[in-house]
C-alpha cells in the first residue's frame, strides 16, 4: 500500500505515443510479491521525503519482471521509501510492457516511457526542490536493462518528441540487471518479450547495452550474485568492463550466493549489505 504522501503523474496526459486501440485491462495482484501487468497508462509514483529533509537528489526506479510484469513493490515502492529516509526523492516508474497488440514499435516503448520520466523530473525539478544535475536511474533485472538503456541511449532520444530537455541520467544503479541481448548472455524471456522470437542482429546489438557504453555514460553502481540462474552474472561483468574501458566511474559488488529477484534482500544479513555499499557510494558521489 502506498503512503499518504505519494502521488502519481501521468507520463503522457494527451495519451501515450505509439499506443494503438486494444482491450488490455491493467491488473495488480499479490502472491509472494506484488505484480502489475498490461500497463496501458504509464505513470510516475512520487515519493517525497518530509519537507525540510530533501537533499535535492532524486532517482527514477524501474521495477523488473522480464518485460512481462512489474514487481512494483519490493523492486519499486519499498526501495523508494529507503531513499526517502536518506532525503532522496524517489519516483517509481510504471512503464508499458512490450505488447504487439497494444503498441507499435514495442522494442522502444519502455525506453520511450523511461526517457519521458527523466524528462519530466528534470523539467519539474524546481517545483520538487530538486537539483536537475542529480537525477539518477535505477533498475532491477529487466528493469535494469531498461535503466541501462536509458543510461546509454540518451544522445538520440526515441520517439518524435519535440522537447529538448536532456534525458541523460546523472547516475545509474543496477540490481542483477539484464544488460545484453546477445543470445549467449541474455535472459531469454526478457529478450523475447522486448525484441521478439527472431530479432535481427542489428536490433540485438542496439539493445545490448554493454556495446553502447561511451565516455558520456553516467557513473554506475552494480550488484549481482554469482549463482543467479535467471540473469547470468556475465551481464554485469561485461557492462562493468565496458564502463572501465571507457573511463566511466563504476563500482560493482558480486555476491557468492543470493540468486535472483531479491530486491533489498532485507531477510538476508549478508546479501542485504549491498544496500550499505550503495549508501557509501551515494555519499562518495555527493548524492546523499
Amino acid at each position: 500500500m502506498l503512503p499518504a504522501q505519494t502521488d502519481s503523474i501521468l507520463l503522457w496526459p494527451a495519451g501515450p505515443p505509439l499506443s494503438k486501440p486494444n482491450e488490455l485491462v491493467e491488473k495488480t495482484w499479490t502472491t509472494n510479491v506484488m505484480r502489475v501487468k498490461d500497463v496501458t497508462e504509464p505513470k510516475l509514483y512520487t515519493f517525497l521525503p518530509p519537507a525540510g529533509q530533501r537533499n535535492g537528489s532524486s532517482v527514477v526506479i524501474c521495477p523488473g519482471g522480464g518485460y512481462r510484469i512489474l514487481a512494483i513493490d519490493h523492486e519499486g515502492y519499498a526501495v523508494a521509501r529507503w531513499f526517502n529516509k536518506r532525503g532522496i526523492t524517489a519516483f517509481v516508474l510504471k512503464y508499458r510492457l512490450p505488447n504487439d497488440e497494444a503498441m507499435d514499435e514495442k522494442a522502444i516503448v519502455p525506453l520511450l516511457d523511461a526517457q519521458q520520466a527523466i524528462r519530466l523530473v528534470r523539467q519539474n525539478a524546481h517545483d520538487w526542490g530538486l537539483d536537475p544535475s542529480k537525477i539518477g536511474i535505477m533498475g532491477f533485472s529487466a528493469g535494469g536493462h531498461l535503466a541501462s538503456t536509458v543510461g546509454t541511449h540518451f544522445k538520440e532520444p526515441v520517439g518524435s518528441i519535440a522537447d529538448t530537455t536532456s534525458v541523460r541520467p546523472d547516475f545509474m544503479i543496477l540490481g542483477y540487471p539484464v544488460v545484453s541481448m546477445l543470445e549467449t548472455t541474455t535472459h531469454g524471456g526478457s529478450r523475447k518479450a522486448l525484441l521478439g522470437s527472431d530479432p535481427p542482429i542489428d536490433l540485438v546489438r542496439r539493445f545490448s547495452n554493454e556495446l553502447q557504453v561511451t565516455p558520456a555514460t553516467p557513473p554506475t553502481f552494480i550488484v549481482h550474485s554469482s549463482d543467479d540462474r535467471a540473469v547470468p552474472v556475465e551481464n554485469s561483468i561485461r557492462l562493468y568492463q565496458s564502463l572501465v574501458d571507457h573511463g566511466v566511474p563504476a563500482e560493482m559488488h558480486l555476491y557468492e550466493s543470493g540468486g535472483h529477484g531479491y530486491g533489498m534482500a532485507e531477510s538476508d544479513e549478508t546479501l542485504s549489505s549491498w544496500m550499505d555499499r550503495l549508501s557509501d557510494w551515494l555519499k562518495g558521489r555527493d548524492i546523499w
